[in-house]
């Protein structure tokens, strides 16, 4: 069985790498992001089982972190992290927390023992299964049957075409990285100086066709253009 995957969100990088530093000593594959921007890049890309998030976060707050997770469907369980507050701040008040859909919390401080046992207690838990078509700006994937459309038109792609093109989707227009794309979509490291991914995206956007959907970010990436939804992606 692979390990459980975890992605602690704290702006405290010291707290936070403390917290994974505990999480990987019980076996637990534990990685970190410091914001809720990061957060939801990294979840985009799929892979966790249970997010630990604290609420308190500055810039994108965590109520509405904990909101996209659950309205784009990121398959992962929430931990929401609080601090002490009156009633009404209660997370699982109506909006906050809980009633965003959040699967538990933990009042701070706590210890490194109850926050094991929650996330263990969650990660236990079954994970929702992904809509078996994703589409976007007249691009669809049906990642059961492995086919892929463009504006009805089939698109005869390779395993490992099928597999990047399905990556971007679902990143919904967030960038990801040559490196996170060899981890999601190659079967055995691949070094990147090998171009594997520069050629895979050519052929890619060939087949793909006109208007181009996948833009280079230099030093960053790729990511999905196009469509009325402003670069959203969407499963159906």
């Amino acid at each position: 069985m692979d390990p459980m995957r975890v992605l602690v969100v704290k702006d405290e990088e010291s707290l936070a790498e403390a917290i994974g530093a505990g999480l990987r000593r019980d076996a637990v594959t534990a990685e970190t992001a410091r914001d809720g921007r990061e957060a939801l890049a990294k979840l985009r890309l799929g892979g966790y089982d249970v997010l630990v998030l604290d609420r308190d976060l500055p810039g994108l707050h965590g109520d509405e972190v904990c909101r996209q997770v659950i309205g784009q469907r990121l398959l992962t369980r929430v931990l929401m992290l609080t601090s002490p507050g009156t009633v009404h701040q209660r997370p699982d008040a109506p909006g906050l927390g809980l009633g965003l859909g959040a699967d538990d919390y933990l009042t701070k401080p706590f210890t490194h023992e109850e926050l094991l046992a929650r996330v263990l207690a969650l990660g236990r838990r079954p994970r929702p299964v992904p809509a078996p078509v994703i589409a976007h700006a007249g691009v669809t994937v049906d990642t059961a049957r492995g086919l892929a459309a463009r504006d009805g038109r089939p698109l005869a792609l390779s395993h490992t075409e099928l597999g990047v093109l399905e990556v971007l989707l679902r990143a919904r227009g967030a960038v990801v990285s040559g490196d996170d794309l060899i981890e999601e979509v190659w079967e055995e490291h691949t070094s990147y100086r090998t171009n594997a991914v520069r050629v895979t995206l050519g052929t890619l956007r060939a087949k793909l066709g006109d208007p181009p959907l996948i833009e280079t970010v230099p030093g960053a990436g790729y990511r999905m253009t196009g469509g009325p939804d402003g670069g959203d992606g969407a499963d159906v």
